[in-house]
């Protein structure tokens, strides 16, 4: 039983009483100023902060397809576990930082709306949500603090604390030149990083109270700041901080209010006019989002006059609330949107203006397997579903996903499973990862279609529940899921493009079946002892054949020309020309002669070609005294049954298998070779 104290302790360990002292910190203007001098980070723009926030998490340097790449660790998703990582759009991403990167110098990228440009399920809005929650945590460090401020007033004989609305910069209350001045002196001593900037001028509540203090003053601006009280704040989207949110709605129920705020009526009776400050809310989503980020949802799907308006938000960083002059604005307007409405964008005349501010970065699907693989893992992982999940289910589904997304290679002798494994970092003959960017070059839209993650995590879903007898899902569950949901396919118009899906899906059947086939064919040829046999006669062979030697023969003891029909039946199996075969005996053997020249002894796993052909010779020597085919036939021996559990046995403890899985694949297995038996035959 847990106890009262026991709760009360799990209850005190979760709030940290030090952190909340600091993240409610309250000071004097001058008390701000000392913290200025000791942290001037403090003063850091939006894009800046943004961009120290990316970079605070660390980042590595990475070679994709012989180019080199950084990758950014905050988009590994660390706040939240991993969960909404995002996995081979470093290319991407590292265009993304470049941006902020560009904006937190001043070139002119803080200056524009930030595009994200993508098919639906892209991770658009994942991105966004990323920097969101990272704002959020970021302001909660010491490195990311922000403040702003309220004004000590004092109103029909009352003492108020009026917070300034838009949360904005405290040092923005002073004249534009000390402002300068301050910053120079700052920026004099930043020489290896960016300048920090403080533009525009204060929101229209403080401008109203500065005016009515440095009457009550007579223009003394000293006794002014001793009305402002300094206070550090923390972005929150759920508290509307820092951090807003626009998603387009009916046209009749919206209008521009809802991005700078409007007319409070029940102050308006107690101030009177429609003009003061004071009567104002402050708190449509362009207020809100001030020293922070603002999302637009679907951006171009948002009103013409509500498109205007990012105009001035984004080139002049000023808004226009209404009965007010412009109105200052320091923060990162992003939106995302999908290919149908940016074709739009890109046909009207009308909104050149609105594309001449736009930055646009692509966000593709992932075309590369093994991240494809990720995305799926996080969702469907093992240990958060009750059934077994069979190996290379996820692989096969993300297999055919990818291949919806590629486009033909100009030359015509490479299929589109071929680039599929090119781009995943396997060299095939007579092409190699230095083609990557060649391929891609060619058809520049790759990645921008085909079909979506969400469409093969709800079809996974669908297979998870479909069959309750069942304890394991296979690829064949998820393949035909798959196929049957193309014919509702909502972003499916073309029935030639259905066609295509369709004949892509036995694509990716057949490429299983080689899969599965190969582990099985390992599983049987598992026998260490005589594939290390096998490999130190192939070995013996090879060293004399290369030194132009002859072998012992182990038995009779007399000198023999190397076993050449031997070394072939090993070479063919993984498709070693007769012309190419002295190039590859070369090369094994000055691997050894390098191995020994270290001191080390050469294993066959360390060569992956030569071990897979080492397997495949002792499978075709063993197939037949198992009679895999045998599994088709309702009747099996005694003992066929314990080789055939030996090799289920091996599934299990080397592959990642279950009992039902292992026996499925032996089964599907067997059927192959049965049609292969059948075809020989005939």
């Amino acid at each position: 039983m847990v106890t009262k104290s026991e709760l009360v302790d799990v209850i005190k360990s979760t709030h940290n009483q030090d952190q909340f002292r600091e993240l409610n910190w309250t000071g004097s203007f001058g008390q701000y100023l000392d913290l200025v001098v000791e942290q001037p980070d403090i003063l850091r723009t939006a894009h800046q902060r943004i961009y120290d926030m990316i970079l605070s998490f660390g980042s590595e340097e990475i070679v994709v397809s012989k180019e080199k790449l950084t990758r950014y660790n905050f988009f590994s998703d660390p706040l939240g576990g991993g969960k909404e990582a995002i996995f081979g759009l470093e290319k991407t991403l590292a265009g993304l930082v470049d941006h902020f990167k560009s904006a937190a110098y001043g070139y002119g990228s803080e200056k524009r709306v930030l595009l994200l440009h993508g098919p639906v399920g892209s991770s658009k809005s994942t991105i966004v949500r990323l920097m969101k929650r990272g704002l959020e945590h970021y302001t909660r460090t010491t490195e990311g603090a922000i403040y702003t401020y309220s004004w000590r007033v004092e109103e029909d004989g009352k003492e108020l604390i009026v917070p300034c609305p838009m949360n904005d910069e405290p040092m923005r209350i002073l004249p534009y030149d000390a402002r300068q001045r301050i910053l120079s002196g700052i920026n004099a001593t930043r020489e290896d990083t960016y300048r920090l900037r403080i533009e525009g001028e204060p929101d229209p509540v403080s401008r109203y109270y500065m005016e009515q203090l440095l009457k009550q003053y007579d223009g003394d601006l000293n006794k002014v700041l001793e009305h402002v009280v300094v206070r550090r704040i923390a972005l929150s989207e759920r508290d509307r901080v820092g951090i807003g949110t626009f998603q387009p709605k009916d046209e009749k129920n919206q209008d521009s209010t809802e991005l700078t705020g409007d007319i409070n009526y029940r102050k308006l009776a107690e101030y009177g006019s429609e003009s003061d400050p004071r009567a104002f809310n402050f708190d449509g989503e362009f207020n809100v989002a001030n020293r922070g980020l603002i999302e637009f949802i679907e951006v171009l799907k948002l009103d013409v006059a509500f498109l205007y308006d990012l105009l001035g938000a984004s080139q002049e960083h000023n808004i226009k609330p209404k009965k007010f002059a412009q109105t200052y604005i320091d923060e990162v307007i992003i939106g995302h949107t999908n290919e149908p409405e940016y074709r739009k964008l890109m046909n009207n005349e009308l909104m050149e203006a609105f594309r001449d501010r736009t930055v646009k970065i692509d966000v593709p699907y992932n075309l590369r397997l093994d991240n494809e693989i990720r995305i799926y893992e996080k969702d469907f992982s093992q240990s958060r579903i009750s059934k077994h999940i069979a190996p290379h289910t996820l692989e096969v589904a993300a297999m055919w996903a990818i291949l919806t997304r590629l486009k033909p290679a100009r030359k015509g002798d490479l299929s589109l499973i071929d680039k599929l494994k090119l781009y995943n970092g396997k060299s095939l003959e007579r092409y190699t990862e230095e083609n990557v960017k060649e391929l891609r070059e060619e058809n520049a839209r790759e990645g921008l279609e085909g079909i979506s993650p969400r469409y093969i995590q709800d079809k996974v879903s669908n297979a998870l529940v479909r069959d309750y007898s069942a304890t394991c899902v296979n690829p064949f569950m998820v393949l035909n899921e798959l196929q049957d949901g193309l014919d509702h396919h909502s972003l499916i118009t073309s029935e030639d493009l259905r066609k295509h899906y369709r004949d892509l899906l036995a694509v990716a059947k057949e490429e299983y079946a080689e899969i599965v086939k190969n582990e099985v064919q390992r599983a049987i040829a598992a026998d260490e002892e005589q594939i290390q046999r096998l490999c130190a006669n192939y070995i013996d062979n090879v060293k004399a054949y290369t030194q132009k030697e002859k072998v012992r023969n182990q038995y009779t003891g007399q000198e023999e020309e190397p076993d050449e029909r031997l070394m072939r039946s090993i070479e063919e199996k993984i498709d070693v020309r007769d012309s190419a075969k002295d190039d590859f005996r070369r090369e094994i053997m000055n691997y050894i002669g390098a191995l020994a020249v270290e001191g080390k002894n050469f294993d066959y796993r360390m060569n992956p070609r030569l071990q897979r052909a080492l397997e495949k010779k002792l499978f075709e020597d063993q197939k037949d005294s198992i009679k895999l085919t045998s599994l088709v036939s309702s009747v099996v021996d005694r003992e066929t049954q314990e080789k055939i559990d030996v090799i289920k046995s091996r599934l299990i403890k080397n592959y990642g298998y279950n009992e039902e899985s292992a026996t499925d694949a032996l089964n599907f297995v067997a059927s192959i070779f049965a049609r292969g038996d059948v075809k020989s035959k005939s």
